[in-house]
Order: structure tokens, then C-alpha cells, then sequence
């Protein structure tokens, strides 16, 4: 297939072209890099089988040529209030990203009777009243709070997606992705993986927001990425959930990126500050992609852990 993959310079982006390619496609990656990093996709550059255009998806997009897969990646991600390529501090792009972006990505689909795939979130959730949380909860969100330019971005991306799906007929994909971690993170993203093992490469204490029993399940990218091409590959059009469902505590991920890392700096806990408003329980039912794409999470935690410490080495130069 020749397949156009917005956001293809980011973190899911680019893992997503390396796999795609290595399966035979041709990519066309798009990437307007306000949150993308031009050294994620730098290898993939003299590639015969990739091309690459710096556009932002907020505008019209033009393809002359047939594409046969849409997968819409496109949007910041961050939840790091002090980094300026969070989405707290790209409210508007935000926002764009996940109604024009899918808008026009639609569109795109629509024109060439191709496959279209949303990279949507575990955040349209919000804090869940239900846990764990299946395809079928509609979520409990806060559609004017800090959080709702993601939350509700996403929310009104995949509305519009069936939408296309049941009035044009576009043969549509939605992946909600739950915490996932891996080579090529924004080291500065403001997750707890980037901030632990920065800290803990470093020897420093590792902090912790409250007093760390808010929960999450950590999928390691490789994982991720294969449960997405499943479901390009199947005949699903509704929601996904892809993620690791085993769910552990802030405080336990501390002690085991400590225990990995073989870090001496301890823990310790600070007041909660931004992160009372992060949900508070997070875990993936994953029955659909069990049943539907025969996949589940392969790579445990401190393996994951193992093969991330390299890129994050690298990047801190040591």
C-alpha cells in the first residue's frame, strides 16, 4: 500500500513508518514539526519507499497521487505544562490538529477510497467512573477544563470519523492508545517514564506527584505499533483500545525504573500541583483487540525499561 502518515515525525509517527516500511509500503509521512522531531525520521531520508512533506495538517491537504491509507497521528501529546510543545501550551493548534487535521485527513481517505485510521486516546475517558475502561464507556471529561483541548480534540476526531464512516462510507479505524513508552520520547514530555528515567540516568530522586497511587498501565512501543497495523490490517471500523493492562501505581513504576537503572537516589513525593487533574485510575480492557486482532501485549516492564535506557543515554550524553 502507499500510505500517508500524518505526524510521522513524532514519537508513535515514526515507529509507525520503520514498521510500515519494513512491511513493504510505501510512506508518504507528513509533519509540520511544531511538536515533531526531524531526527526521529532522519534515517528514513534516501529511503526510495519514503517521502516526506513539512505541511501542517490544519490545511487543506493535497495528495496527486493515489494513497491507499490515511493513519492520522498528528496532534501535541504532551501534558508537560512547562514545555512550550505541550498541548497546554498549544491550546489552539491542539484543537485544530483534531478537528481540521481529521477533517482534512478525512477528506484525503474520502478522495482516494482509502483506509483511514484515527490515533485516538485512552484521555477521552477523562478520570473514569468505570474501570477498567472497555470501548463502550463514554468517559467522564471536563469539556472547559486545562485538559479538554486533547481531551475533546480527540472526543470530536473520532465523532467525525464515524460520521465519515456511516454518511460517506469511508472504511474508518479508531485506536484509543493508553500509556505508551519507548526509544524517541520527548525526554522534557512530562509523562512519568521520561521523567523518572531522566532522573534516575542522572542519579537523582525520583519525584512523585502526590503520594503516588494514582494508577497506569505502561505499553512498550513495539507492542503499540504491531496492535495498530492489526487493526489497518483487519475489517474493524469501531474502537480499539490498545494498551498493556497491567496496571500498577506511580509509586511502583518509580521503584522499578530505580530498580532497573540500579539508581540510589531514592524517591521523593511532592504536592500534586497540575497532576490533580490527571485521571486517577487508568487501566485498558482489552477484549476487543484480544478477540478481534489476536494481539495482547508481549514485553514486560522491565525489559521495556531495558531497551529504552539506550535512546535516553544518548540523549542526556552519557
Amino acid at each position: 500500500m502507499r500510505i500517508l502518515i500524518t505526524g510521522a515525525a513524532g514519537f508513535l509517527g515514526s515507529h509507525l513508518c520503520d514498521y510500515l516500511l519494513a512491511d513493504g509500503h510505501q510512506i508518504v509521512g507528513m509533519d509540520n514539526f511544531i511538536t515533531g522531531n526531524p531526527e526521529n525520521i532522519a534515517h528514513l531520508m534516501g529511503n526510495e519507499n519514503f517521502s516526506f512533506y513539512k505541511h501542517d495538517v490544519s490545511n487543506y491537504i493535497f495528495t496527486p497521487d493515489k494513497v491507499d491509507a490515511v493513519l492520522h497521528f498528528a496532534s501535541p501529546a504532551s501534558p508537560n505544562p512547562d514545555s512550550e510543545r505541550a498541548y497546554f501550551n498549544l491550546p489552539i493548534q491542539t484543537m485544530k490538529a483534531g478537528a481540521l487535521g481529521t477533517h482534512n485527513s478525512l477528506g484525503v481517505a474520502k478522495a482516494h477510497n482509502a483506509k483511514f485510521l484515527l490515533a485516538s486516546t485512552s484521555e477521552i475517558y477523562g478520570d473514569p467512573t468505570v474501570h477498567p475502561q472497555s470501548e463502550d464507556y463514554p468517559g467522564n471529561v471536563d469539556p472547559i477544563g486545562t485538559r479538554a483541548v486533547y481531551d475533546e480534540a480527540k472526543r470530536f476526531a473520532e465523532s467525525l470519523t464515524m460520521a465519515y464512516h456511516r454518511y460517506h462510507g469511508v472504511d474508518t479505524r479508531i485506536v484509543r492508545i493508553f500509556n505508551t513508552y519507548g526509544p524517541r520520547m520527548d525526554l522534557e514530555d512530562g509523562r512519568a517514564l521520561p521523567n523518572f528515567l531522566k532522573q534516575a540516568l542522572l542519579g537523582e530522586e525520583l519525584t512523585v506527584y502526590g503520594n503516588g497511587q494514582q494508577t497506569r498501565s505502561f505499553c512498550y512501543v513495539d507492542d503499540l505499533i504491531k496492535g495498530i497495523v492489526r487493526l489497518l490490517y483487519s475489517d474493524e471500523n469501531f474502537p480499539v483500545n490498545i494498551g498493556n493492562p497491567d496496571e500498577i501505581t506511580i509509586l511502583q513504576f518509580a521503584e522499578a525504573i530505580n530498580r532497573v537503572t540500579d539508581n540510589q537516589g531514592g524517591i521523593t513525593f511532592v504536592p500534586s500541583g497540575r497532576s490533580a487533574r490527571d485521571p486517577q485510575r487508568r487501566r485498558p480492557d482489552v477484549t476487543r483487540a484480544k478477540e478481534i486482532l489476536k494481539w495482547e501485549a508481549q514485553v514486560g516492564l522491565d525489559d521495556g525499561i531495558t531497551r529504552t535506557m539506550p535512546y535516553f543515554k544518548e540523549k542526556l550524553g552519557l
